[in-house]
């Protein structure tokens, strides 16, 4: 016996039209949710990403599925597609100019993965918060877990080791090793650093004003600074007055701006010579370093929290994981269990 669905009645005069979305290209998609991230503020790095992450999704869509050709028919099944294919079979680095083929990796770091996600989501989200689309292919998409890296930072003599490296008496190379002290001194982003400009510091209370429009977060910050790094600090900026009508602290060799891809490089090409290859060599693992260090030297973690800017305690967290000596060391500092056992003289 089959049973009978119970239909739902429709009262008279109701409408019963059911709503169309248009039928929109992935070009005409992308320049539409632009255009509304532009007028939401959103700043034009991330915009860019935008452009590049979309880029490789289509890239791959167009090579999976061509007979697909409106945004309204990406479908979840799809996307996971695409997630495997970034894990298990896109080429790292493919066209990479400078890595040969014999070092391009078959399949994306997690990392990497995750920030793609995080992009198309973005995107697809503001399709359907304007009614462009019936509803997103990824509202039931995870972000993959990842484990947390415990060696993210660099330890007190490979800091040593890197120090080193550069050549004070070469302006690129005193430029580099005050911009490595600055970052282990006050925990500067990248961006944040190679922003910098004479009339943020104030060199009588040693402090940075770092305006809301350089910050990742739009919140400005004050950042303390040691006498060390302001006395290096003046030396560069006298240097830079020599030559160049400019208030940017860290720039080439020519007065152009330092761009974050070729410091980066510096850091890179200081690690190697100082033999380090445990760690990632980039200005984040500095980043990193400078807020395990503050923790293990008696900051509290709200101040800490204050200096780096993170709105999140739970992000900060993330960048002072400890590893087993150091929790052996606290432990046999602190553990409550000491003071209950007597110790033999």
């Amino acid at each position: 016996m089959t049973l009978k669905k119970k239909e739902r009645r429709v009262p008279v005069g109701a409408r019963t039209n059911v709503q169309e979305f248009p039928r929109l290209t992935f070009d005409h998609a992308l320049d539409l949710v632009m255009s509304a991230k532009r007028s939401e503020g959103v700043r034009d790095r991330t915009l860019i990403d935008y452009e590049k992450h979309y880029g490789y999704f289509l890239k791959w869509l167009n090579n999976a599925y061509p007979d697909v050709e409106f945004i309204g028919d990406i479908t979840t099944g799809m996307i996971r597609d695409h997630i495997n294919f970034m894990r298990y079979d896109a080429i790292r680095y493919e066209g990479h100019a400078y890595i040969p083929t014999e070092k391009q990796r078959v399949g994306l770091s997690d990392t990497t993965v995750n920030i793609r996600i995080r992009t198309l989501k973005a995107i697809f989200n503001q399709l359907q918060k304007d009614e462009l689309i019936e509803g997103s292919p990824l509202n039931n998409i995870k972000t993959l877990k990842q484990d947390i890296d415990l060696t993210n930072c660099l330890t007190d003599d490979e800091v040593k080791a890197i120090l080193a490296q550069p050549n004070q008496r070469d302006y690129v190379g005193y430029r580099d090793y005050v911009a490595i002290m600055w970052m282990l001194d006050a925990g500067l982003r990248i961006s944040e650093l190679l922003s910098l400009r004479i009339s943020d510091i104030d060199f009588q209370t040693r402090f940075v004003t770092l305006p809301g429009d350089r910050s990742k977060n739009r919140r400005p910050r004050l950042i303390p600074f040691s006498p060390q790094v302001a006395k290096l600090t003046l030396n560069v900026i006298e240097e830079n007055r020599q030559h160049f009508t400019t208030e940017r602290i860290f720039m080439s060799s020519f007065g152009e701006p330092l761009g974050a891809n070729q410091f980066n490089k510096r850091l890179k090409y200081y690690g190697q010579k100082a033999g380090i290859t445990a760690a990632k060599m980039t200005a984040h693992v500095y980043r990193h370093t400078w807020a395990k260090n503050m923790i293990l030297n008696g900051c509290d973690p709200f101040t800490l929290q204050k200096m780096g800017g993170w709105a999140d305690i739970r992000t900060m967290r993330r960048y002072i994981q400890m590893d087993t000596s150091e929790m052996r060391n606290s432990h046999d500092l602190y553990s409550p269990a000491n003071k209950f056992v007597k110790k033999r003289i």
